[in-house]
């Protein structure tokens, strides 16, 4: 069976905007170590379940063009196209693949909470397999080698724990502002 595409209609936009500026946001809120420590990672999660696969995905990617364009929206309010090229640019890069795999996740088996949760992880397993990856390159080419347990030390392990914590804190405020959201959804028709 096709299906048809739907087009981008103004709210998608203004929905898009509005979640590409909440991860702007909370990538502010930043304690710094060798990979930042933000809640961009909770406004993923959050826009991701709140908007859909589609729009939030869309959000994380102009989230990234406005940063690399010049806009200080990520962490430590930093931008440009050499933060992305950075040591950390990877794990950036990678909230794309987070996206990309739950908008798969959402469209072949629903939004149910199961789903969402699978989705979610595997993604985040995902932006932390590809961004290890990067650091590893990208460090070693600018100080030496280094090991890959000693990046997952500094990059992944770390952020483990706060990741959940931030997945299922992004879930139940989601669930608690998506009525709000179909209000204005249906004001729109």
């Amino acid at each position: 069976m096709e299906q048809k595409k739907q087009p981008i209609r103004t709210l998608d936009l203004v929905y898009i905007a509005v979640g590409a500026a909440l991860i702007g946001i909370c990538s502010w809120i930043s304690i710094p170590m060798t990979v930042p420590f933000t809640l961009q990672t909770f406004a993923i999660f959050f826009i991701l379940v709140l908007l859909g696969g589609r729009r939030g995905t869309a959000s994380v990617m102009v989230w990234l063009l406005l940063g690399a364009a010049g806009v200080p929206v990520f962490a430590e309010f930093t931008s440009g196209a050499g933060v992305l090229l950075g040591n950390t640019g990877g794990y950036m890069i990678g909230f794309i693949f987070i996206g990309l795999i739950y908008m798969t996740a959402e469209h072949f088996f629903g939004s149910r909470l199961p789903v969402q949760i699978t989705a979610l992880l595997l993604g985040l397993a995902v932006c932390y397999a590809f961004g290890t990856a990067w650091f590893t390159v990208v460090y070693t080419r600018a100080k030496g080698a280094v090991s890959i347990g000693a990046v997952l030390s500094w990059c992944v392990l770390p952020f483990i724990l706060p990741d959940i914590g931030k997945l299922v804190l992004a879930l139940a405020l989601a669930k608690r502002v998506a009525p709000a959201l179909q209000s204005v959804k249906k004001a729109q028709i």
